[in-house]
């Protein structure tokens, strides 16, 4: 059993071709289904499989004793993706064994994201885990996998102050809107969708006190019970476009597979503002903004890509951390290289025990029957003894009479090394 990664992210690919291979959570289960479905009809039957998307990455983990699996699945994702495999592969990268196990620990502790040493990846990765099991995919060699890559993460967390100072999305979306605006308490927000990173952002812009809080969602009671966290107000996604004017500042991460706010929508808004500045945030993959939107006058819109130089400032700060967390990783590397190296002998051990029990059982009832018929018990003993005996050796004697004296010598030796260990002295 091997394990490999396939996978591209905000060091590999640009934003338009991570989003082609955005999967939204809810969509994980049925897409793992799917590509294992792929799997047993391109006959590569008991692949485990797992998929980690999130707005900076998308990664294929797989399990299978089956090389080609991997050529497989790249052609899998490329198809889903609509591009050639070919340009799939130029922006992506192939791990194999350690390299995954290496590269999980990172992505887990934070030190492989665009700010370093965040700590939501870590749920997301949760996350993904948790959709890897409903759907099936997740086998006993990646559950352990990630399972470590948890543990890994923890300990990296708690050792280390890799955490310390990051600056997530959201606070490098705030420190820019002050940039723009001369006092964020004079704007009025609007939020765009509901979830985790929306979450994140407003708390931020709350804790700026702007004049206003707006969440539009696509199902109003969500938008509702968040707005109500942030003393805001809540309004239908389809209102949208007839409300942009009313704000200043536009922080947007859906889950939506197409722009919402399209360039005409835009325009529009800013004639009605009489081209006040607007100051516009898109945090999702795919966008949620149409990127002409960034050429036009008194509108400055980020991307996540656009926020990467701002949310690396003060990481030479943390290199001392980085370097207790890479201890941290190459410790758990080999403690899970050396787990998946044993997996190779279990079915060994399996037959082992197997036939050993089978000698023992056949033993036992010789000696029952020896014991029915009279004989003592000192006599059953000694031929049970003898008998397990024979048995155990049997092979290993038929071996060291076979085969050419080169062969004889590393049969005695292994034998020898097996079976004549002797018990160390115990000082006097």
């Amino acid at each position: 059993m091997s394990v490999w990664a396939f996978g591209l992210n905000h060091t590999t690919a640009p934003l338009d071709l991570r989003g082609r291979f955005a999967f939204a959570l809810d969509q994980i289960a049925p897409t793992l289904q799917s590509l294992r479905s792929s799997f047993a009809s391109g006959r590569h039957p008991a692949v485990e499989a797992a998929i980690i998307s999130t707005c900076n990455r998308t990664e294929i983990y797989c399990a299978a004793d089956h090389a080609a699996a991997l050529d497989h699945a790249v052609g899998w994702l490329a198809e889903s993706g609509g591009v050639a495999p070919a340009l799939l592969r130029s922006h992506a990268y192939t791990l194999h064994n350690d390299a995954v196990a290496r590269h999980a620990f990172r992505v887990a502790s934070g030190l492989d994201s665009m700010v370093l040493g965040e700590a939501q990846i870590l749920g997301q990765m949760k996350d993904a885990v948790r959709a890897a099991e409903s759907a099936g995919a997740l086998g006993s060699t990646l559950n352990q996998l990630f399972q470590r890559s948890f543990a890994v993460a923890k300990e990296v967390r708690t050792a280390t102050e890799i955490g310390a100072h990051s600056i997530s999305m959201a606070a490098a979306a705030v420190r820019l809107a002050s940039q723009l605006f001369e006092d964020i308490r004079e704007t009025r927000v609007l939020f765009v969708g509901a979830g985790e990173m929306i979450d994140l952002a407003a708390t931020h812009f709350a804790a700026k006190e702007p004049k206003s809080i707006t969440i539009a969602n696509r199902t109003l009671e969500r938008g509702e019970k968040l707005a109500t966290r942030f003393g805001g107000t809540a309004m239908r996604l389809a209102d949208l476009p007839a409300r942009l004017a009313d704000f200043d500042i536009v922080v947007s991460c859906t889950a939506s597979t197409l722009p919402l706010i399209g360039l005409g929508a835009v325009e529009r808004a800013l004639k009605q503002r009489k081209h006040r500045p607007m100051f516009m945030v898109d945090l999702a993959v795919p966008r949620d903004i149409e990127p002409e939107v960034k050429a036009l006058e008194d509108v400055y819109l980020y991307t996540v890509d656009d926020l990467a130089q701002v949310v690396q400032q003060g990481q030479a700060n943390r290199q001392a951390a980085v370097a207790q967390a890479e201890v941290i990783i190459d410790a758990g590397v080999q403690n899970f290289m050396h787990w998946l190296g044993q997996r190779g002998t279990v079915p060994l051990i399996q037959q082992l025990n197997a036939q050993t029990d089978e000698w023992r059982a056949a033993e036992l009832a010789r000696a029952r029957k020896l014991l029915a018929k009279g004989e003592s018990v000192d006599a059953v003993l000694e031929a049970l003894s003898r008998g397990l005996t024979q048995k155990m050796l049997h092979g290993a004697l038929a071996e060291l009479h076979a085969g050419d004296a080169a062969a004889r010598a590393q049969t005695a030796q292994t034998i020898s090394r097996l079976f004549l260990r002797s018990e160390p002295r115990k000082e006097r």
